[in-house]
């Protein structure tokens, strides 16, 4: 029986390959901690801001694909070709992102008591707004999918700006810390 490197990685399904990708970082971020545990704070909060990188990347990156789908002819392999790349994107990289964003930032926010700094409750705001993009996109996603779509590329371009602002709030808020 012959068997090439190609057929075994066709094989594994998307989601094996997404856990043992996630068990490897699990493993090398449980090695880095363990060499420096002192610095466990300071490699969560680089963990954190990884995430928050992947998820605005698919934030954005979403609704310009939206645009591009909206005038296509339904059935179009340039519509089938979107929504596998609309699917992909949302459940291998902005769906985890955001899970680990959620996860890791809650836990600086414990272990720095920032829910105390007024600044916070705006950051928390904006992170409540993208969450809620986060699902309208989801909501999108499907929508695509099932041949749905109601909306116009005018409304995907507008959408488009919403995690950008919400990020530049983020980022004033969590650096300059105004008030």
């Amino acid at each position: 029986m012959t068997s090439d490197l190609g057929s075994i990685e066709r094989d594994r399904s998307p989601a094996r390959r997404a856990a043992i990708a996630i068990a490897v970082t699990v493993v090398l971020f449980g090695a880095l901690v363990l060499w420096n545990p002192a610095g466990l704070y300071n490699w969560m909060k680089a963990l954190h801001v990884i995430a928050v990188i992947a998820w605005m990347a698919g934030m954005l990156y979403l609704p310009r694909l939206f645009v591009n789908h909206v005038g296509l002819p339904i059935g179009s392999a340039e519509s089938e070709l979107l929504k596998g790349m609309e699917r992909r994107l949302l459940r291998i990289i902005v769906n985890p992102a955001m899970i680990v964003t959620w996860v890791v930032g809650a836990w600086l926010v414990w272990q720095g008591e920032w829910w105390r700094a007024p600044w916070f409750h705006g950051k928390f705001a904006l992170v409540l707004i993208l969450s809620a993009l986060h699902g309208h996109f989801s909501a999108a996603v499907r929508a695509f999918g099932e041949d749905r779509n109601a909306k116009t590329a005018r409304y995907w371009r507008i959408m488009n700006e919403m995690p950008a602002l919400c990020m530049i709030g983020i980022v004033i808020l969590v650096i300059v810390k105004p008030f």
